[in-house]
C-alpha cells in the first residue's frame, strides 16, 4: 500500500514543475497543419530548454517531495520517471544518488533555517519566556511539515548522518544559547564559569523533542492535533521554563 501511495502521490505543484521539464509535443488542436508538401520533416518540436540552474531547481523540488514520499530507498529511476527526464540527463545535474541526497539536505534543513533565530533567543530586551516562545512558534511553522518530517525520520532510519549533522547545529545555534539566557534569567553562573552540564541539555532536548512531536503524531502516525500549535507550544515553554531552575546550577556563593 505504501509502494502504490509512493508512485501516486504527485501534488499540482510538481506537476507543474514535470510540465516544464517533459518533451512538449505540439497538439492537433494548437497546432495549424502545413500541407503535406510544405511540411519539413525537421518541424518536430524537441523538448524545451530550460536554463540549467532552472532545471536543476525543479529536480531539486520533485526529490524532496519524492524523498519524503518513499524514503531514502527510492530509486532515481522511479524520480527521473516521474520528472519525465532520462535518468541520465538527471545524473548530470547530480553525479550520483548521494550528491542529490546532499542537496535535499542543504534545501531542506540548512536553507530554512532562519539567521534571525540567533538573534531572537538572544535579545535581552525582551523577557524570556516571549523570546522562546516565539522562536519555537517560528522554528515549528518551518519544521512541521509533510517533508521536513519524514525527511528527518527516513534519514535517521537509513544512517545517512545528516541527522548528526543538523542536530550538531541545532546545539550550538539553539540549546546551547538556550541555557545562556537561562542562567541569565535566574541568576546562575555563566558557563564560562561552570561549563554547561548534560542535564541542563537534555532538559532543552526535552521541549524541543516535545515539539518535533507534534509533527510526528502528524506526519507519520497520522493523527491529526486536537489544538492550536501556537498554544501547544505556549504552554510548553511556560512549563519548561517553571521546572528547569530546580537544575540548574547553584548560585555563585558572593
Amino acid at each position: 500500500m505504501g509502494q502504490v501511495r509512493c508512485l501516486d502521490r504527485l501534488s499540482k505543484t510538481r506537476r507543474l514543475d514535470v510540465h516544464m521539464l517533459k518533451a512538449s509535443t505540439p497538439t492537433q488542436e494548437s497546432v495549424v497543419k502545413p500541407s503535406a508538401k510544405a511540411r519539413p520533416r525537421s518541424a518536430t518540436r524537441g523538448p524545451p530548454r530550460l536554463d540549467p540552474t532552472q532545471r536543476e531547481a525543479i529536480i531539486t523540488r520533485e526529490a524532496v517531495a519524492f524523498f519524503a514520499e518513499c524514503g531514502f530507498e527510492g530509486q532515481t529511476r522511479e524520480l527521473a520517471k516521474r520528472l519525465r527526464i532520462t535518468q541520465p540527463l538527471l545524473y548530470r545535474y547530480f553525479p550520483t544518488k548521494e550528491a542529490l541526497i546532499e542537496r535535499v539536505y542543504q534545501e531542506v534543513f540548512v536553507g530554512r533555517w532562519k539567521a534571525s533565530w540567533g538573534k531572537l533567543i538572544t535579545d535581552r530586551a525582551e523577557p524570556l519566556k516571549s523570546r522562546l516562545t516565539q522562536f519555537y512558534r517560528e522554528y515549528a511553522e518551518t519544521i512541521l511539515t509533510y517533508e521536513w518530517i519524514r525527511l528527518f525520520m527516513f534519514a535517521g532510519l537509513k544512517d545517512l548522518g545528516l541527522n548528526d549533522r543538523y542536530l550538531k547545529m541545532l546545539r550550538e545555534r539553539v540549546f546551547e544559547k538556550v541555557i545562556v539566557e537561562i542562567r541569565a534569567e535566574y541568576g546562575r553562573p555563566p558557563i564560562a564559569q561552570l561549563p554547561i552540564t548534560v542535564l541542563e541539555i537534555e532538559m532543552v532536548w526535552g521541549l524541543h523533542a516535545a515539539i518535533f512531536y507534534l509533527g510526528v503524531r502528524q506526519y507519520i502516525y497520522g493523527m491529526p492535533l486536537e489544538a492550536d500549535v501556537n498554544s501547544i507550544i505556549d504552554a510548553k515553554v511556560t512549563t519548561f521554563l517553571s521546572g528547569i531552575r530546580c537544575i540548574l546550577p547553584a548560585k555563585s556563593r558572593v
